[in-house]
């Protein structure tokens, strides 16, 4: 018996996890199915687009809603991080484990220049990651590009 559960723990448990490191704000369920036309106007950088779409839905108890509308806010063309962060706290404040608001504040943190709100998220996305996320090495990256930049915010190309 001890044979098979060591054989579970190191090949079937895993496996069986792997779908948990899909991305932040993959759909889970056919209620956030409603947001695939804003992940394409995102996918387009049609970042006002997807703001439509997003006010059309108008699903404000939705944490990815949140973190979506929060990300667009924070990529346009004209950034408004102070409404960003409020739409990254609430995606938070209804799911506090949610990988992408935890990158993506993390990422408004360094355009802010503030470095331990940055890392504090990263500490968050390193106990949420059981195995390693997107999420996380995506934010380990910017810090690591903000500090070799001397902790100025590098915008990705």
């Amino acid at each position: 018996m001890q044979h098979w559960s060591k054989l579970f723990l190191f090949l079937i448990f895993p496996l069986a996890l792997s779908g948990l490191a899909a991305a932040a704000d993959t759909p889970s369920d056919a209620v956030n199915d409603a947001l695939t036309p804003v992940r394409t106007q995102i996918a387009a950088k049609n970042w006002a687009g997807a703001i439509d779409e997003l006010k059309r839905i108008n699903d404000p108890g939705n944490a990815d809603w949140n973190n979506l509308m929060g990300y667009c806010l924070r990529k346009g063309s004209s950034p408004d991080l102070a409404a960003a962060e409020k739409f990254y706290d609430e995606a938070l404040r209804i799911n506090p484990k949610h990988r992408g608001a935890l990158e993506y504040s993390g990422e408004l943190y360094l355009m802010r220049g503030d470095l331990p709100k940055a890392e504090q998220r990263l500490t968050a996305l390193d106990k949420v990651c059981f195995l390693p996320c997107e999420e996380h090495t995506d934010l380990k990256n910017a810090v690591a590009k903000f500090k070799a930049a001397g902790n100025k915010y590098v915008v990705a190309p």
